[in-house]
């Protein structure tokens, strides 16, 4: 019984910690873009992009970002 809560404590924590890690990449990509000097709708766009698609829209916008 003790190991299955301990795996259970484990993934929330494990997905809490990606879910932090989504919200401050975002984060940093919307300030980010801000600072590049490119607009707020731009900024906006980066940010709801790697809010909904983590992964890809980070890296897609590390390949934009100095265009």
């Amino acid at each position: 019984m003790f190991d299955i809560a301990f795996i259970f404590l484990f993934f929330i924590l494990f997905a809490a910690g990606l879910f932090l890690l989504n919200i401050f990449t975002s984060i940093w990509a919307y300030r980010d873009a801000i600072q590049k000097g490119n607009s707020k709708e731009f900024a906006l766009i980066v940010l709801f992009g790697t809010l909904f698609f983590p992964v890809i829209g980070l890296i897609i916008y590390l390949f934009i970002r100095n265009s």
